[in-house]
């Protein structure tokens, strides 16, 4: 037993050769969605914006993207980000979101554990009873508010970059499904949103591959028939996710979010991007009014709260800003490896 404990010891203090490439991350989800925030190892990032940040790590490291989100160390449905110097005067920190296909434009589950990590671990100082974090997203600035108790993040919510309509009440066949109703709308990213029973899905674990399955047919669908185009930036002019909307499991709550996005990649969370372009949908139908929340579930019964705290222009768009809000929690902290002799280093993905 003692010789098994020294070599336990022995492998406990190992570390790798000089020419490994050593990567560090702290682990954390918010509502069940993960987020691993690499904290070393990450080549400097150039560029004087965000967009420009996503658009030099996408031409020389993406490779190291892959590796953290993809297998043999991540899975399908990873999710990460990088901390980046600020951008903007107003500015704590800037973000760049990482997933299993390349570089999102805004990510509210990822602005809630980042807000909950940076505080809990002394980034920034902790102000009770509320702290508030300002932070540089490739969507523009998003400002998130942490609650503050006996030292702890308690929850985290966040006012979003404007958030619009872009297509309402249109209708489409798709020969896999047939006729569906859908609403597109900006939250950070653009989401097609559909009726559970017009897609007949069941919005449950149970559900998952025929999920993915059918939100990644009406993606591309939708994709074929709608050229989407930001107010300002041409970087986020692009579709991406479905999201299934349908009733609620649970008692007291509104409604439930099913977000595939990405390529085929099933958010744990109600999706906060996907929740604020919902206010935004509903503010502009006339269903909920200023400050009025909406508490939205997600496909394993977690939880966010969303409002429109506000009414703004947005070049063409009359636009909300929406609040989000929900809680997250650190898992882990992680030290991974990439051996050059390895064939898989860069990860690979089975979907």
């Amino acid at each position: 037993m003692k010789k098994i404990k020294e070599k336990l010891k022995a492998l406990k203090n190992w570390n790798p050769p000089d020419d490994w490439l050593k990567i560090t991350t702290i682990n954390a989800h918010s509502a069940g969605e993960p987020l691993r925030i690499i904290t070393s190892g990450f080549p400097e990032l150039k560029g004087e914006t965000i967009l420009e940040y996503r658009r030099f790590a996408k031409e020389n490291y993406d490779q190291l993207r892959t590796a953290i989100m993809w297998e043999p160390r991540g899975h399908a449905d990873m999710y990460g980000c990088i901390i980046t110097p600020p951008v903007s005067d107003e500015a704590d920190f800037g973000v760049l979101f990482l997933h299993n296909e390349g570089y999102s434009s805004m990510c509210g589950h990822a602005i809630i554990a980042t807000t909950t990590v940076v505080l809990e671990t002394g980034i920034l100082p902790m102000v009770e009873p509320e702290t508030q974090v300002k932070i540089d997203t490739p969507a523009g600035l998003v400002t998130s508010y942490a609650k503050i108790k006996d030292g702890k993040v308690t929850s985290v919510y966040f006012h979003n970059v404007p958030s619009f309509v872009v297509v309402k009440d249109e209708e489409i066949i798709i020969p896999e499904i047939g006729r569906i109703k859908y609403d597109i709308a900006f939250g950070g990213a653009y989401y097609v949103f559909v009726q559970d029973a017009d897609a007949i899905v069941s919005l449950t674990p149970e559900g998952f591959s025929e999920l993915i399955d059918k939100g990644m047919i009406i993606k591309r669908a939708i994709m074929e028939k709608h050229e989407l185009k930001h107010p300002f930036e041409d970087d986020l002019n692009f579709l991406y996710g479905t999201i299934f909307i349908g009733e609620p499991l649970a008692e007291g709550v509104d409604s439930r979010n099913v977000c595939i996005f990405a390529e085929g990649e099933v958010d744990r969370c109600p999706t906060g991007t996907g929740v604020s372009a919902r206010m935004a949908i509903h503010y502009t139908k006339g269903e909920i009014g200023l400050n009025e929340p909406m508490i939205i579930e997600s496909i394993i019964g977690s939880q966010y709260t969303g409002s429109v705290v506000k009414v703004v222009k947005f070049g063409s768009f009359n636009a909300i800003i929406p609040q989000v809000e929900g809680t997250a929690h650190i898992t882990g902290k992680s030290e991974f490896f990439l051996d050059p002799k390895d064939p898989l280093k860069n990860g690979f993905i089975l979907r």
